[in-house]
């Protein structure tokens, strides 16, 4: 895949970017916990309010990418996040950093519809598994480096420095977006009124969910996602309150799962071959199911490692055959819609997940969560199964 220079571009500028990030939130997270004391429920207000631009803006902005010049839109929206993240240095409280990170998932709301369309443009169509999956692999990679030196950082030079580092990897991007040649048919005839963008909504929706794949798939998706954004804000408070650890154990413990992730990614290529496979999915959420039952009965560092690490290989499992098939099978002149509606699923169930994961905690015991969780997984897998499996029957009976 490095060999396509326009791949290669893509990948290096998302890798510095998506760093960015990532040892952004850490710092968010650290210094709301460790710093300011705060409970789960501020940790978890905070991250929710970085998701809802995604789940409410991401549709709509879908449909306006459709029209738009994508390349302009990814540096336009990377310039104006370089300058949103800096005022994390500044905030005071939790509440103040939720606002800033609002303002920086309103501006991803539009980088994410069009950096598909740039990725399903340039890649040819019998390698976007392979790309999607070196991509997810990179963020997988920075998941394991990030929270090793966020905290490294944190320790030695205070949560500002990694707010300027994430405004820094924004410019990154910018540039290197800025050297890309990316021909894209204008859309013929398009409506652009009012009325002709709630058309083009509408027909991207319905497009999603009366494709029987499509629609298991980012069904699959979103229930992984959902379990996946409850036990992120937990899993500092876990370490704190159950594990009895600090800043380093949670850097460990958080990176485990970028590992888990890359080995995930390596066997998802190596079994589909170039073409999403709806089973792999239903794989991913029993293992899924597996990884939050050894958290649920964690009483060790090692052990709750071990329980992120499946944890990470089992969302690589669900995530990367639900966005190659999206790309795959949807129309060309629809992607920014449909890869929309695929982040704004996926923001939904974290944004449900966050907002439900506090409260819910504090009821049953985050163990007792874990492993009703674990249940449900375990259930829904067995319910996908025989789906697929009765999908099979009549396809086969028709051959």
């Amino acid at each position: 895949m490095f060999s396509l220079p326009a791949f290669r571009t893509i990948w290096m500028g998302q890798f510095v970017s998506i760093f960015g990030d990532f040892v952004a939130i850490f710092a968010v997270v650290s210094m709301i916990t460790f710093r300011w004391h705060g409970s789960a429920t501020q940790v978890t207000i905070a991250i929710t309010l970085a998701l809802v631009p995604l789940a409410i803006i991401g549709p709509p902005a879908g449909v306006l990418v459709d029209h738009w010049n994508v390349k302009r839109v990814m540096i336009g929206s990377d310039l104006s996040r370089a300058v949103i993240a800096v005022l994390l240095a500044w905030m005071t409280n939790s509440w103040q950093i939720g606002m800033v990170l609002f303002a920086l998932g309103c501006a991803s709301s539009l980088f994410v519809p069009a950096q598909s369309i740039a990725v399903r443009t340039l890649i040819p169509r019998e390698r976007l598994l392979q790309a999607n999956a070196m991509l997810m692999q990179a963020f997988y990679l920075i998941r394991i480096i990030s929270p090793l030196v966020a905290a490294a950082i944190v320790s030695a030079l205070s949560e500002k420095a990694c707010f300027y580092i994430d405004s820094g990897s924004f410019v990154f991007s910018a540039l290197m977006i800025a050297t890309l040649t990316i021909h894209r048919p204008p859309r013929e005839g398009a409506d652009k009124t009012l009325s002709g963008l709630s058309k083009d909504f509408a027909e991207g929706n319905r497009f999603i969910f009366t494709h029987p794949g499509l629609s298991f798939v980012f069904l699959a998706m979103a229930i992984a996602m959902f379990v996946m954004s409850s036990f992120m804000p937990l899993i500092s408070i876990f370490v704190r309150d159950v594990l009895h650890g600090a800043t380093r154990t949670y850097g460990v413990v958080s990176s485990c799962v970028g590992f888990g992730m890359i080995l995930g990614t390596t066997l998802v290529t190596k079994i589909s071959r170039g073409k999403a496979r709806p089973g792999v999915v239903v794989m991913g959420l029993l293992s899924l199911g597996v990884a939050t039952a050894v958290l649920a009965t964690s009483r060790i560092p090692f052990q709750a490692g071990v329980s992120t690490f499946l944890m990470g290989f089992s969302i690589a499992m669900v995530l990367i055959p639900a966005q190659t098939m999206s790309q795959q099978e949807t129309p060309p002149q629809m992607v920014g819609r449909v890869s929309s509606t695929f982040m704004s699923m996926i923001s939904i169930a974290q944004v449900f997940g966050l907002l439900l994961s506090g409260s819910a905690a504090q009821r049953l015991g985050m163990q007792r969560l874990f492993a009703v969780c674990s249940a449900v997984l375990v259930v829904i897998a067995a319910a996908g199964w025989m789906f697929l499996r009765s999908r099979r029957q009549p396809e086969a009976a028709a051959a």
